[in-house]
């Protein structure tokens, strides 16, 4: 009796932040955030009850701020098309999942869909392509499931490299003819205890930073800047803000990169498209440009399809070694 081989299924699941897809979202979805230990590290009887407070007290700040994108997040949207790009270029065999820390779909509803599937191996993939205990760590330890192999960060990752200095060469061309033009690597901030616990987070950061100035192979001038800062601690800067003004003080123009976004968000909409753009201009900053985040850029999709391949023969889930110290960086505990 003849028998046919079963292909063998793979499913990869790419981890993303989430965010509200209506008005009535943003408090539970605040409140999500704000109640993960990796973000606020009090015990859970008075965590709890600290980030019902918060969400109650940022509501209205971040209502406005989803009221001038349409109301909602785009994120699930774009990390959607992602996936479907990814799937395309992994090609038969693969499926790929979307899996959100905050809001829907949750990482236990993602986990039924692949249980559905019924793959013979899974591969996480984190669409944060620097590591953090508050991103990356958060989402593996929140899904239910244990993968098969897994992608830890990709800073400097060939695709992503490319696929970002693609997009800022025409930016930074057109900010040329308004004299030299700073590069402002502007990435989500982190709370400065966060990164001297030994959190990598910003030292990948800066190494995404000197890949891209020499995938450009330009003497261009530079600063890693950081963003979307919450609350009275101390945050690792300098601040994009900050930087903003200096460019006005100094009469330079300024070409702004979201170094650690993948795809369009508030942080990018809002922050950087709408905020940062009216200071420059409140500064007189000779020209603002902000460059596209790598969304489904074919190189960078490459680029993961690439890891995945990778991972599934067995290669470690650090692309980039980091220096002792970092105790938070899983390689350096394997």
């Amino acid at each position: 009796m003849n028998s046919c081989a079963v292909a063998e299924r793979t499913a990869v699941i790419l981890f993303n932040l989430g965010g509200p897809d209506k008005p009535e979202s943003v408090r539970p979805f605040l409140q999500n955030l704000f109640s993960d230990p990796a973000i606020i590290g009090l015990p859970f009887f008075m965590r709890l009850p600290l980030a019902k407070l918060m969400a109650a007290r940022r509501e209205e700040k971040a209502q406005d701020i989803y009221a001038k994108i349409g109301g909602k997040s785009p994120l699930l949207e774009n990390t959607s098309k992602q996936a479907a790009a990814l799937e395309h270029e992994l090609g038969e065999g693969f499926r790929c999942f979307v899996s959100m820390r905050y809001w829907h779909p949750f990482s236990r509803e993602t986990a039924q869909q692949v249980g559905i599937y019924k793959p013979d191996k899974t591969v996480f993939l984190p669409l944060y392509p620097q590591f953090s205990t508050t991103t990356t760590a958060s989402s593996f330890r929140d899904f239910p499931k244990k993968p098969d192999a897994k992608i830890c960060c990709y800073p400097a990752n060939e695709g992503f490299i490319k696929a970002q200095a693609d997009l800022i060469k025409p930016v930074l061309q057109q900010a040329g003819s308004f004299g030299s033009p700073r590069l402002l690597f502007s990435a989500h901030g982190l709370p400065e205890k966060t990164v001297q616990s030994g959190d990598p987070y910003q030292w990948q950061c800066e190494q995404t930073a000197l890949a891209l100035v020499r995938e450009l192979g330009e003497d261009v001038d530079f600063v890693n800047c950081y963003q979307s800062r919450v609350g009275p601690l101390n945050w690792i800067g300098p601040s994009t803000e900050g930087e903003i003004r200096r460019a006005g003080y100094e009469g330079t123009p300024v070409v702004v990169v979201p170094l650690s976004f993948v795809s369009e968000h508030s942080e990018t909409l809002v922050e950087l498209d709408i905020d940062y753009h009216k200071l420059a201009w409140e500064q007189k900053v000779p020209f603002y440009g902000r460059v596209p985040t790598v969304g489904t850029h074919p190189a960078f999709i490459r680029g993961l399809a690439d890891m995945v391949q990778k991972a599934l023969a067995g290669e470690k889930p650090c692309a980039i070694t980091c220096p002792s110290g970092f105790g938070a960086c899983p390689c350096q505990r394997e």
